[in-house]
């Protein structure tokens, strides 16, 4: 019997022998009728990408069947910043939330840049305007101002230079280096900047903001894994808050945590961030067995495939930055590319060491 998805397109022996490897990654996540109505959306948009001259960066957090399906360069912020300025597709379809999408405009503005649902925002990037930037540089003249990169374009604008998790401390450190001071404003996730300060002697000025995600975990979670599987490894993301980070064994970047569980030898994992991100590294890592807790972010998913195909149909929804801030926007997150691979995964050593760093609130 055919099955159809919401598409007009069946699950023919074509389709289900074109997808076969891919489900193959899958089969363990999707059940055999959930993939007869993913296996037609995922044969059309690979289809229409060709013929379209698209790629589509999708983000560690987007679900099994987009980061394995269709996307053809997947990672984590830094990673896909990269691939947006390089590759040469005339069209990008950004698999993650708006403030990536945007970061994919401002380093390649001449291509079309469209995102699968103009509601995939994020609670970090709202927190702060490139308003509240201007006012942070009048109150701390002469401070650098390293913004993460989920933040709007309006903000990276007023910015000396991003990072991610995975370089934080390393551009910090540059930062502090090259405008000759010993403190450096961090903004606007206020745990990276609490995590950072463990790991570096400059200091850290920082803003109230949070990602919704991480900073709802705490160590009773970890606690109570820990308690029902002794021998579980506990990967934490730096978004968390200092307590989750001192209670973890292992803390790094959505990638870096990937590799990890695949090199560690590792057999129970517990990664401490985003859901989907346990469900695609399974793929690489089939001996090791995922544990919860994990929290799922309600703007990551609302990327889909039926999103993902009609926004290549139906050319939408397509994103735009003002080019009177592009050049400047450019500038920090060029240099954020520019920095020289780290070796983070951080040991964060320091972070167990140093519990109680003060961290400059913004007020």
């Amino acid at each position: 019997m055919k099955t159809r998805a919401t598409t007009p397109f069946a699950f023919t022996p074509e389709v289900e022998a074109a997808t076969a490897p891919i489900y193959e990654k899958l089969k363990t996540k999707v059940s055999p009728l959930e993939w007869q109505l993913q296996a037609p959306l995922i044969f059309e948009i690979n289809r229409l990408k060709k013929d379209m001259n698209a790629v589509i960066l999708a983000h560690n957090y987007m679900t099994p069947d987009i980061f394995h399906g269709v996307g053809d360069y997947v990672g984590d912020s830094l990673g896909l910043a990269r691939e947006a300025a390089r590759c040469d597709a005339q069209i990008i379809v950004q698999g993650g939330v708006h403030f990536m999408a945007e970061t994919s405009k401002i380093l390649a503005p001449e291509k079309t840049v469209l995102i699968p649902d103009l509601r995939a925002g994020c609670s970090l990037a709202s927190s702060i305007t490139g308003a509240d930037v201007r006012l942070i540089k009048q109150r701390y003249p002469g401070v650098p101002v390293v913004t993460y990169v989920n933040t709007t374009a309006d903000v990276k604008a007023e910015t000396d230079i991003c990072c991610t998790s995975a370089n934080a401390v390393q551009v910090v450190e540059w930062a502090a280096k090259e405008w000759g001071t010993d403190r450096v404003i961090l903004i606007p996730d206020q745990f990276l900047a609490k995590n950072v300060a463990r790991q570096t002697d400059i200091k850290i000025i920082a803003w109230a903001g949070a990602c919704e995600v991480h900073e709802r975990f705490d160590a009773d979670d970890i606690a109570e894994v820990r308690a029902a599987y002794p021998g579980a490894v506990v990967l934490a993301h730096p978004e968390c808050p200092p307590d989750v980070i001192a209670a973890s064994d292992f803390t790094g970047s959505t990638t870096a945590m990937g590799d990890f569980v695949t090199k560690s030898g590792a057999k129970q994992v517990v990664l401490i961030t985003e859901c989907s991100m346990s469900d695609n590294v399974t793929a690489d890592a089939p001996g090791v067995e995922f544990l919860r807790p994990c929290n799922l972010c309600p703007h990551m998913k609302r990327i889909t495939l039926q999103g993902i195909y009609d926004s290549l149909v139906k050319h939408q929804y397509e994103v735009t930055v003002d080019p009177a801030i592009i050049p400047r926007a450019a500038l920090a997150v060029q240099r954020m590319i520019d920095m020289p691979p780290t070796t983070t995964p951080a040991r964060y050593d320091m972070v167990k060491a140093r519990h109680h760093v003060d961290v400059e609130m913004i007020s």
